[in-house]
């Protein structure tokens, strides 16, 4: 409820657009960086991406602290990627059975940025949205089924409490000697079963309340709306915003020579 009042009260332009014009946006621009491995589209869409972070209300810092597995989890593809890629180009690394050439860096960097410059837009998305006039947009706007709609939100307001429930399930399996003792290999298999565990409680709670929501008459019939899901001229910027990104990304990889479509390889 603290985040939901904290987005509601904001002035941030991008907490104002319509929920489905910033998804429009974004698919825009992962589509276009879904077609390109090459490093030049992805830089000049992952600094609008930036410059666009102010305008939702968010610093990096909050970027940090909301989107590190997926930074990480880009740069550790990016490294992969360079020292397994294809060689060409002076030789810059060669340990054994590791080799980097400029060829297979410039690959892995094209990875690297497209991977964080794919995950960026989401966590905007995310960070800017608040999760009812989500559930209002698809329901009003994008007439979708009531269960789905009330699962999505169900979902998206219990993802504030994963991390206490990480915490409590970590707390009960310590209480049964799970995961407080062993080995590397078993500390690993203790936290992925705590994951498993935090997942199957997730998808539990989301199903239940969204099963008491519509129970309860959220999701029977004609309804009426206590906020109308509305279209203004802000959503017509963002939609071109995010087309503009993408052309801008696609223009710029043409004209440096880089655009490489993915199914057609190096």
């Amino acid at each position: 409820m603290r985040q939901e009042l904290n987005l509601r009260g904001s002035q941030a332009l991008l907490t104002r657009a319509n929920p489905l014009s910033k998804f429009a946006a974004v698919f825009l621009i992962t589509l276009v960086l879904a077609l390109s491995i090459d490093w030049v589209s992805a830089s000049v869409a992952l600094v609008f991406e930036l410059l666009l972070f102010p305008l939702a209300g968010l610093t990096l810092a909050l970027l940090w602290q909301r989107g590190w597995p997926l930074i990480i989890a880009a740069a550790i593809g990016g490294w992969s990627t360079s020292i397994l890629a294809a060689d060409s180009g002076r030789t810059l690394l060669d340990v054994g059975i590791w080799t980097m050439s400029e060829g297979s860096l410039e690959t892995g960097a094209g990875f690297f940025l497209r991977g964080l410059a794919i995950a960026l837009p989401a966590v905007l998305l995310m960070s800017c949205t608040d999760p009812t006039d989500l559930a209002d947009a698809l329901a009003q706007k994008a007439r979708l089924p009531h269960r789905f709609v009330l699962g999505t939100l169900a979902a998206m307001r219990l993802v504030g409490l994963m991390a206490e429930e990480w915490q409590t399930i970590g707390m009960a399996r310590r209480a049964r000697g799970v995961g407080s003792r062993g080995s590397v290999p078993q500390r690993i298999k203790a936290t992925l079963g705590q994951s498993f565990g935090l997942l199957v409680q997730a998808i539990r709670r989301a199903s239940r309340l969204a099963v008491t929501m519509e129970a309860r008459g959220f999701g029977g019939g004609q309804r009426t709306w206590a906020r109308v899901s509305t279209y203004s001229v802000l959503d017509v910027w963002v939609v071109a915003g995010g087309l503009l990104i993408a052309a801008a990304a696609v223009t710029a990889a043409v004209s440096a020579g880089t655009w490489n479509m993915v199914w057609l390889g190096e």
